[in-house]
């Protein structure tokens, strides 16, 4: 395991910069949305309360909202959100609005709105400095503080999982139009999500020197470790340390999981765990998203 010469902790992982693949996401999304017949809008997706036109509509009202709040700096009121409960209800309670809001639209206004909103969102993210602060945190990694290459990276795993969502239900399982599953495109969403492991350990205990590999199996996959510190683990790319647990799971169901895409009984039939189960099976329960 690469270490810091100074500390002798293992290297972290690096900011990672995805701000040049929203043209690319979004486009493909524009040419899946006008694709679609009138029966494929109202198919079920795996998220048990939205049908494809509810996606749609979701992917249309976060990227408006988003440029309010964070580009011009307007907002409705807050509530007094003082624990991550609170966070989620309230986020979701917002997601619901929208969705109300923009599926009442017929396909066409939708998919004209929707060009101009996904340009402005990625004109936006290409403009950030990404090492300055983002105006809110990153929750689900435990963050109430992110730098912008962080929230841009969290808003693209939105942009991507979501369509996701679309294609699986319109084409079913095992035979999704390829689009966006290329390791050009779905490598940087898994590598996002893992930043969650750190807060989703947080209260799992363990020998100080403990290495749990995370793997994603397939193309678009890879290899994560966390390294458990006296008070804290750490997640790292190499391994160091005393090689306790193991899990690897297929890249076609991990953003599924990691979304709340699937049930645990699945996902866990098609995981392969080694080592200490006991360590390995909190990342089934990973949730990457916000979400109640």
């Amino acid at each position: 395991m690469t270490t810091n010469a100074a500390t002798g902790r293992p290297e972290l992982l690096k900011p990672m910069l995805t701000a040049h693949l929203f043209p690319k996401v979004d486009g493909l999304l524009l040419e899946l949305l006008r694709s679609l017949s009138p029966k494929d809008w109202e198919k079920q997706t795996v998220s048990p309360k939205w049908k494809v036109k509810d996606v749609a509509a979701h992917l249309l009202d976060t990227p408006l909202r988003g440029l309010s709040i964070a580009r011009d700096r307007y907002a409705p009121r807050v509530p007094n959100l003082d624990s991550p409960a609170a966070l989620a209800a309230y986020i979701d309670r917002l997601n619901e609005e929208g969705v109300s809001l923009y599926r009442r639209l017929s396909p066409a206004v939708l998919i004209s709105l929707m060009e101009i909103a996904c340009r402005q969102l990625a004109d936006y993210h290409a403009l950030r400095d990404p090492y300055a602060m983002a105006p809110y945190g990153v929750s689900w990694a435990g963050e109430e503080k992110s730098a912008n290459w962080f929230d841009t990276a969290r808003e693209y795993t939105e942009r991507w999982h979501h369509q996701q969502q679309i294609r699986l239900a319109v084409d079913g399982p095992g035979n999704a139009r390829p689009g966006i599953m290329t390791r050009e495109l779905y490598y940087p969403v898994v590598h996002c999500f893992m930043r969650a492991l750190p807060f989703t350990y947080r209260n799992v205990s363990a020998v100080p020197g403990t290495t749990i590999r995370i793997r994603v199996s397939g193309d678009c996959g890879g290899e994560w470790y966390l390294y458990r510190e006296e008070k804290a683990w750490l997640l790292t790319e190499s391994e160091r340390g005393q090689h306790a647990a193991g899990i690897t799971i297929p890249q076609e169901i991990a953003w599924r999981i990691f979304t709340k895409g699937i049930d645990r009984a699945s996902a866990s039939s098609q995981a392969t765990i080694t080592g200490d189960s006991v360590l390995a099976l909190p990342v089934l329960g990973m949730v990457s998203i916000v979400s109640g």
